[in-house]
């Protein structure tokens, strides 16, 4: 495709939009990570850099978030001491992304299920508007656990800020307010925040602003690499490298949906993990794919690359020549911005159906979402995950127990009246059983495979364990198939192994299952099946 002046114009147009209605947002979400404004805007650039750089397919804009910002609150609530530390947990994200692209595993993350990421979201959501109720009153936007803000209500309210107040309900009616035609044109929370900004400079100063704002190049950040820090940074490290993934994939498909492209999940993750970590090498905040602003940058004309290298350039420039006017923010006009994103990220479409949810998906959204508001966001996210692991263990359970068939087989109808005359056998007897093993069994069923089939087995002189139809077995399961053949033996009962190939023969082979199963009861079809059974009954 050839590059001329209509493509170098579009991509100049997106950039630049892009870099507008990122700067402001991107220093708010410093403030709220408690690293400062300079951390959300250098985290900013540098994860969108190496993400748009690195995306073939469209120009990709990636940036700091809200749910990364409070993310990295709790990591430093809950494990950093320092900032220094809390940049080593957010580097160490980064490079376990990194390993996860190079594993191959980027597009697996986005099987998360949609209840945990409901759960973790609607959490953030609750603590970012529970906590702007303080800084409505006029204290500094400080994102806190909801008991915790609750308990600060009595104070600040006791010394309430009447101009901090106002702010900060003129900026959230302006947000929620702003008109639909212009939304294209400035996002309705930068317009509530520039009206705020304006307010407070023009006439209602008394309230705390934006302070430490960068005006220069960011200095490398020196990482802590004791290994006792290193060990218990990986839990909030791998919360952190979740959220990222998860949260920038699903924009990326969003993004690919709308575009009508196709991109690769684990390259995206290799240059979101690289940005990551060389954000927080000069102190700034993780980030992730984003959605908005790439549709934003494409439909104002962006079709390469080009156009996040313009951004980035934009947001240095800001940084270098104007960021010191983001000192007149106040931080009232922050926080009625906040509350606006705050309750967009309450996952409503989930809570409106919460009637219609399955009692187990609705008990993993809630159980992510108090632990979420009630204790952090990192042992949040894990147990959502564990209680979503064992839900659906539950259910793969099922279907996979709902595959198995035991059936007797009639002597008359089976052996086709091959079997001599023995005395005491009628005409409706069977004496053996076929289990048939369909699709795939793992530890989800192991445990409840014996107990199923077991009495069958032992109610038989002949098992035939068919393997016809078996797409996969587990180390668990394989080990179970190893109590089957113990249960059938001690019953007094012989078995057949049928049709055993591919992956389920390597792994019952490699475990040495059948080694009590003499090689002429291991057969190939059901005709040989016949003619085992026959001679052991014969």
């Amino acid at each position: 495709m050839s590059y001329d002046l209509q493509s170098l114009r579009g991509d100049v147009s997106g950039g630049l939009a892009a870099a507008a209605v990122t700067i402001t947002p991107a220093a708010t979400f410093g403030v709220v990570s408690g690293l400062g404004p300079a951390s959300g805007i250098y985290g900013a650039i540098t994860v969108g850099l190496f993400v748009g750089i690195f995306e073939r397919a469209r120009p990709q804009i990636a940036s700091v978030s809200s749910v990364m910002a409070v993310a990295m609150a709790a990591v430093i609530a809950t494990h950093a001491d320092t900032a220094a530390e809390a940049f080593t947990v957010a580097m160490l994200a980064g490079l376990i992304q990194v390993l996860m692209g190079a594993l191959r595993i980027g597009s697996y993350v986005s099987y998360t299920p949609y209840s945990v990421i409901a759960g973790f979201t609607s959490g953030i959501g609750v603590m970012i508007v529970v906590s702007m109720v303080q800084t409505f009153a006029g204290t500094p936007v400080k994102i806190t656990k909801p008991l915790t803000a609750i308990r600060g209500w009595p104070d600040a309210l006791g010394n309430l800020n009447a101009s901090a107040l106002a702010i900060a309900v003129v900026t959230l009616v302006i947000a929620i307010a702003w008109p639909r035609r212009l939304r294209r044109v400035v996002p309705p929370t930068v317009a509530g925040l520039i009206c705020g900004t304006l307010l407070s400079v023009i006439w209602l100063g008394d309230v705390p602003t934006i302070v430490d704002v960068p005006t220069g190049l960011p200095e490398l950040q020196q990482p802590v690499l004791s290994l006792d820090f290193l060990a218990s940074s990986l839990v909030p490290a791998l919360t952190i490298a979740m959220l990222s993934t998860v949260r920038g994939l699903l924009s990326s498909l969003a993004v690919d949906a709308q575009t009508r492209t196709q991109t690769d999940a684990n390259r995206g993750l290799l240059s979101l993990g690289a940005g990551n970590a060389a954000a927080a090498l000069i102190g700034g905040l993780p980030g992730h794919m984003t959605f908005v602003t790439t549709v934003l940058n494409i439909r104002l004309g962006a079709t390469t690359r080009v156009s996040v290298v313009v951004r980035a350039l934009a947001l240095l420039a800001i940084v270098l020549g104007l960021a010191r006017y983001l000192e007149f923010v106040p931080h009232a006009a922050l926080a009625g911005m906040l509350a606006v994103l705050g309750w967009q990220i309450i996952d409503w479409r989930f809570l409106a159906r919460v009637g219609r949810v399955q009692r187990e998906h609705l008990l993993i959204m809630l159980t992510t979402l108090s632990i979420t508001v009630l204790v952090d966001l990192v042992t949040a996210v894990a147990v959502g995950l564990i209680v979503a692991g064992m839900i659906g263990a539950r259910q793969l359970e099922r279907l996979q127990l709902d595959s198995v068939v035991s059936v007797p087989l009639l002597d008359q109808i089976f052996l086709h009246g091959q079997t001599p005359d023995i005395h005491g056998i009628g005409p409706y007897s069977a004496r053996v059983g076929i289990v048939k093993l369909r699709g795939s069994f793992t530890v989800a069923s192991s445990s409840k495979l014996i107990r199923t089939i077991g009495d069958d087995i032992v109610g038989h002189e002949v098992v035939i364990l068919d393997f016809s139809e078996t797409d996969y077995i587990d180390d668990s399961a394989a080990l179970v198939i190893e109590q089957l053949i113990d249960t059938a033996a001690g019953g007094d009962a012989q078995c057949i192994v049928m049709a055993l190939d591919g992956m389920p023969a390597a792994t019952l082979e490699s475990l040495n299952v059948l080694r009590k199963v003499p090689d002429e009861h291991i057969v190939a079809n059901l005709d040989e099946a016949r003619e085992a059974a026959r001679q052991l009954l014969a």
